[in-house]
């Protein structure tokens, strides 16, 4: 991030991986809520819209995914590496905090 931007925004700490983490769980709870509605809804038309917006919900969740996994911030199918990770990062949190 731009050393001029974190410094206007307060955003000093925030880094690629949090944000990219943010929007995994932004785009998960889109996911969520789009189908639940689906399941919800009885009119055809509102049926197409919502399945075209939890189709797009999950193309972002795979490009954010496939984004993660090439930078090393997330490992899906590694979960004693995940879980290594996740310690690293709390400790950095941690640090952040003081």
């Amino acid at each position: 991030m731009n050393p001029i931007v974190q410094n206007m925004t307060g955003m000093g700490g925030m880094t690629d991986q949090i944000i990219a983490s943010d929007l995994l769980v932004s785009a998960k709870s889109a996911i969520h809520s789009y189908a639940v509605a689906l399941c919800e809804t009885t009119s055809p038309k509102v049926r197409a819209t919502l399945q075209q917006q939890l189709n797009d919900a999950i193309g972002m969740h795979e490009q954010v995914t496939n984004y993660m996994v090439q930078n090393g911030y997330y490992h899906p199918a590694d979960v004693g590496e995940q879980i290594a990770l996740d310690n690293q990062n709390a400790q950095k949190a941690l640090k952040m905090s003081d």
